[in-house]
């Protein structure tokens, strides 16, 4: 084979492989989640390319026509990508996916707990247990700890754990922040003051 026909094979070859790196960048392109992209389906408990998770919002238009919009979070999610939850974890889980913004008050419906901390939820949806992990832990809540007391009222085990002082050592990401209200110091106590009568100094010879 001469140069030149070896020249004319490569020219031929060079748009081909343009086209298949190209092809391969879009295939990636398309599989990173973007939650801005998402639909209003698929975009609570959702995770983006970048590992914040996805919140859906509503607004009221002029019309008075509800609007759903899904944005991408500051909330970080531990080790985790590319993710719009299964249909299995979501009724696994108890989870719905019309959920408006991301709140821990699901921890106090027992009904939601039991599944939460049921097998089938908890040893095969990390991404909703890794979520509501975190979320108890923002509250001063260790999940294992409240899925042990999950088959009483939830409200009362998640107060019988902080009283306990079994608390998370603090959420991997904090998802939300109480400050406890300040304190008036107690009264200053009076102290007591008194005097001893003065004595008149001894005089020699008197």
């Amino acid at each position: 084979m001469n140069y030149s026909t070896f020249g004319f094979i490569l020219l031929l070859l060079l748009p081909l492989s343009f086209q298949i790196t190209l092809g391969d960048s879009r295939t990636r392109d398309s599989n990173m989640i973007k939650c801005e992209s998402l639909e209003k389906n698929k975009c609570a408990f959702a995770v983006s390319w970048s590992g914040k998770r996805c919140v859906l919002e509503k607004s009221v238009k002029r019309s008075g026509e509800d609007a759903f919009t899904c944005r991408t979070s500051e909330i970080e999610a531990d080790r985790l990508q590319n993710i719009v939850e299964t249909e299995e974890c979501v009724e696994g889980c108890g989870i719905d996916r019309n959920t408006l913004g991301i709140s821990s008050d699901s921890l106090l419906d027992t009904s939601f707990t039991r599944k939460l901390c049921s097998s089938r939820c908890y040893n095969h949806c990390a991404n909703v247990v890794d979520l509501f992990f975190n979320l108890a832990a923002g509250e001063g809540v260790f999940l294992p700890k409240l899925c042990e007391v999950q088959g009483g009222n939830a409200r009362r085990g998640m107060s019988e754990i902080r009283s306990s002082g079994i608390v998370a050592p603090g959420p991997i990401r904090p998802v939300s922040l109480s400050i406890a209200p300040a304190v008036a110091p107690g009264p200053i106590q009076a102290i007591s003051l008194s005097a001893a009568p003065a004595m008149a100094p001894m005089m020699n010879g008197a």
